[in-house]
């Protein structure tokens, strides 16, 4: 049978928020996990619904299947790549769920997942709002976010200044968990839930973090946008993420750039499309009419006889990146008076006198 796609089986547009993204999959967690629904098919429909909120709940992820749908995700993944603890147990830890009970129906006997020796931070995303014009030509913008960081009261130890780390009385300092497969086949290997994979906890735990040694702080981080963005691009900031628990590497920031439409042009890869009116004494006879481009103004001649719907293009006036050059399209429309004057009409009716007259006579 077809997989469904991710987004679909979540009930999701392809453009949800990550808080969408979570909120749907624990909805659907809490109905489909085995301990509460007896179904026959309801384990399997919590794998999928785990798979799809596994891949769209990280963004590197999310791009990949975007990108190149399931067989991009699993020619750049392994299984336990794809599927991120931590992530499952931020929702099941709400419902009193045994995440590690999760990794065996999951995955089944034999598979081993080693404690981590350090935590990763977690991935932010921001939408980052720029004009046309610096879209056009590229900028350097600064935004500011909340993050988690090193706690500066414990520096990141997660142990009340005065207190110290001892061996985590579940794992015995060991960081992991052994647990007995559902199939009774071999081991499943999960980090200790207790001290977080340390193998130590604290004492006396931080007053500021809670002993996760993090606490959030506003930060500012500086966003070089390339000229030729377009709308919905991202743009990747490696490490400025937020900070990993305990000396963990960071994670990164996530931009995704919102562009505000132009007043009169419309941007078309590397170009840009001008809806130019005239009228019809103009479209016949030929006229000069003053053209808005990105920069200034441009003086373009409308042939004689021109007709509705022409294109006449001014080279070079588009969009410039590392390897072309664009253009500035502008599409000719000949506006018909809805309303003409009297006089207008009048004269109207004698040109059409005169089109009647140069047709050739029947014999």
């Amino acid at each position: 049978m077809a997989k469904l796609d991710y987004y679909d089986l979540l009930g999701l547009s392809r453009d949800a928020s990550q808080e969408e993204i979570k909120g749907a999959f624990r909805k659907l967690a809490f109905k489909y996990h085995p301990d509460r629904n007896k179904r026959p098919d309801a384990e399997e429909r919590f794998k999928e619904v785990s798979e799809a909120y596994a891949v769209l709940s990280d963004p590197e992820k999310r791009r990949q299947y975007d990108a190149s749908g399931f067989e991009g995700v699993e020619k750049q993944y392994k299984q336990e790549d794809i599927f991120n603890r931590k992530n499952f147990q931020e929702v099941f830890s709400e419902f009193g769920f045994d995440t590690n009970d999760l990794f065996n129906r999951l995955f089944g006997g034999g598979f081993a997942v080693q404690a981590p020796e350090s935590t990763r931070g977690r991935d932010l995303e921001v939408q980052l709002e720029i004009t046309f014009e610096q879209a056009a030509f590229g900028t350097e913008l600064e935004v500011t976010l909340p993050r988690m960081k090193k706690c500066t009261r414990c520096d990141g130890s997660g142990v009340e200044p005065g207190s110290h780390l001892k061996t985590c009385p579940k794992c015995q300092g060991s960081g992991r968990i052994e647990h007995e497969a559902v199939s009774g086949f071999g081991q499943v290997i999960v980090s200790c839930d207790h001290c977080n994979g340390r193998g130590k906890v604290a004492e006396k735990q931080c007053r500021t973090c809670g002993g996760n040694g993090l606490e959030e702080r506003s930060v500012r981080l500086k966003v070089k946008v390339p000229a030729g963005i377009d709308n919905g691009d991202h743009l990747v900031l490696r490490g400025q993420g937020e900070d990993g628990p305990y000396d963990g590497p960071s994670g990164d920031c996530y931009v995704t750039i919102r562009v505000k439409p132009h007043p009169y042009l419309i941007r078309r890869g590397l170009d840009f499309v001008y809806e130019a009116n005239v009228n019809f004494a103009q479209a016949t006879l030929g006229a000069e009419i003053r053209v808005p481009t990105l920069k200034s103004e441009a003086i373009v001649r409308v042939p004689p006889g021109t007709q509705s719907g022409t294109t006449l293009r001014l080279r070079g006036a588009g969009i410039k990146n590392s390897s072309a050059q664009g253009d500035e399209l502008v599409h000719v429309n000949v506006r018909t008076p809805e309303t003409p004057t009297p006089k207008e009409r009048k004269l109207i009716e004698e040109l059409s006198k005169e089109f009647d007259a140069d047709k050739p006579k029947r014999a």
